[in-house]
């Protein structure tokens, strides 16, 4: 894989990670104000290098610098100015994150590496269900697969099948726990 096919797969993938990063807590757990579009599919054959490894080894540049290392790319400067610009703010936007956060977003870019296609689709199916729903309902079942992440596999199901669940969320709601339950699950981090 060229240097030039890492950084931009790394954008992309960032892209999708701060996505779900927003959207479906179990493979994140962000807030909103990270939120950036979706970006276009990949194959799973763009994806075979590792997420993340551009941004690893260019994390402690200064911002600055990462910014002159992607636009002297040859390749980089090749793409309409939307799609550089759509870049640079990306990583802009990982620039501006604590320390903590950035290394979350690289564990959970690491995680979304290893979902197959199947996932991934069930991953994007769970933010559309996600954006449906009212404020305070998205709070709660993001609240929930928050809990759930704390759990083994076994007793996530028998929480979401619990009577508490069946009271506390609608059968839509407790199928995108499951769904998303279902997914492997990013670690919690330590402070949550």
């Amino acid at each position: 894989m060229s240097r030039f096919r890492s950084i931009t797969v790394w954008l992309e993938m960032a892209a999708l990670a701060a996505v779900l990063v927003v959207a479906v807590p179990c493979l994140a757990g962000q807030n909103r104000r990270n939120e950036v579009p979706r970006p276009p599919a990949q194959s799973h054959r763009e994806q075979s290098g590792h997420a993340g490894q551009w941004l690893r080894q260019h994390r402690n540049l200064p911002p600055e610098q990462q910014k002159r290392a992607l636009q002297n790319d040859p390749q980089f400067r090749s793409l309409p100015p939307q799609r550089q610009q759509r870049y640079l703010n990306q990583l802009d936007r990982f620039n501006r994150m604590p320390p903590e956060q950035q290394q979350r977003v690289l564990n959970r870019m690491e995680t979304w590496e290893h979902l197959t296609p199947q996932q991934k689709d069930q991953a994007r199916q769970l933010h559309s269900q996600m954006q449906e729903l009212s404020p305070d309902r998205r709070e709660a079942v993001r609240n929930a697969v928050q809990a759930l992440r704390a759990m083994p596999p076994e007793a996530r199901q028998r929480q979401i099948e619990s009577d508490r669940y069946k009271n506390m969320f609608s059968p839509h709601e407790r199928e995108m726990l499951n769904n998303a339950s279902r997914l492997p699950l990013a670690p919690a981090g330590p402070e949550q």
